[in-house]
């Protein structure tokens, strides 16, 4: 069994929320995006565990959350 990621990047969160890539990173730059981003090296990543509080989904299945964390 794989363990799922702790986190996603800051494009994948912003589409699971119904954003564009331009808002996510205006909204990540100023501190803005709708959940908690974390800035590591040059990259953002989300971490899933806001991601699922915003969604409403922290005590439901998995299932609709992506099982991986790289953007390429």
């Amino acid at each position: 069994m794989a363990s799922q990621p702790l986190v996603v990047g800051l494009i994948e969160a912003g589409r699971m929320l119904g954003m564009g890539r331009t808002r996510a990173y205006r909204l990540a730059k100023t501190g803005q995006f709708p959940c908690p981003v974390l800035r590591i090296g040059g990259r953002y990543a989300v971490p899933l565990r806001g991601l699922r509080a915003l969604l409403g989904s922290a005590d439901q299945d998995d299932g609709d959350l992506p099982d991986h964390g790289s953007e390429g």
